[in-house]
């Protein structure tokens, strides 16, 4: 049988980078590798990424094993609760609304959110006007999908909900969406900057979706695993590791203000 989790980060007495995990527990991380630069799958099949680079580092710091469970986004918060997974580390934005549900680390990083669409479409995210009868894509779950849901669908926008990101692309491209709405980084880095993306630009100006930036989703009693994680998170901020990491994609700080 095994022990709860919150029974084992709480058991110990000792601290290393501000551990409060044993040596060798696995945490069970919860990711949704469709969205390039922060989660994706290299050729072999593994993982890659801003979040699973930074999850593995956060694991090492509270002495625990990474394990990687593959997920569609919009049953993250499911899993969690049904105990499949001991975290969510898949870009999930720290909103109002998702707190009620789970609790969350510390900020990882934030970036702001544009639409997506072809050069000279003339349409503009920021005039939901010029969006009227458009086909907007959004993944399944995103706050990208409640934004678009509570201010463009009264303005006559069809917003369509995919499972997974690389989805909305490929519609996208193929002529099935008049746009994407999605944060800028992901954009710009797993789709403009792509081969797959050329002819295609941001569309009006950045849009505040509300949130308090991207953390790590827990259950809400897992408040020993929150303070273990949020020291990790202080400490590669504090020691230069956070901005390594952040280097191997980024020209920029992505932690944001």
């Amino acid at each position: 049988m095994k022990t709860p989790l919150i029974l084992l980060l709480a058991a110990l007495g000792f601290a290393c980078h501000g551990a409060f995990a044993r040596d060798n527990d696995t945490i069970r991380l919860g990711i949704d590798p469709t969205y390039p630069p922060m989660d994706a799958k290299a050729p072999d099949g593994s993982l890659k990424g801003f979040d699973v680079d930074l999850g593995n580092e956060i694991c090492k710091r509270i002495r625990a094993r990474c394990e990687w469970v593959e997920l569609e986004f919009s049953g993250m918060i499911p899993a969690l609760q049904a105990r499949k997974i001991d975290a969510i580390m898949s870009s999930m934005a720290i909103t109002a609304k998702r707190e009620e549900q789970i609790l969350f680390s510390s900020k990882l990083f934030q970036f702001n959110s544009r639409l997506v669409a072809k050069q000279g479409s003339g349409l503009n995210g920021s005039a939901p006007a010029t969006l009227a009868g458009k086909q907007i894509g959004v993944q399944t779950g995103t706050q990208f999908e409640s934004f678009a849901q509570s201010h463009w669908a009264p303005a006559g926008v069809h917003v369509v909900a995919y499972k997974g990101q690389d989805e909305v692309f490929s519609d996208l491209v193929n002529g099935r969406l008049d746009g994407a709405l999605l944060g800028t980084v992901e954009a710009d880095y797993g789709f403009l900057r792509t081969p797959q993306g050329k002819g295609y630009s941001f569309v009006g100006e950045p849009l505040d979706m509300g949130d308090r930036g991207v953390g790590i989703g827990m259950r809400k009693d897992e408040t020993a695993l929150q303070t273990s994680i949020n020291t990790a998170i202080a400490s590669m901020r504090k020691d230069g590791t956070y901005a390594q990491i952040a280097h191997k994609y980024f020209d920029f700080d992505p932690y944001g203000n």
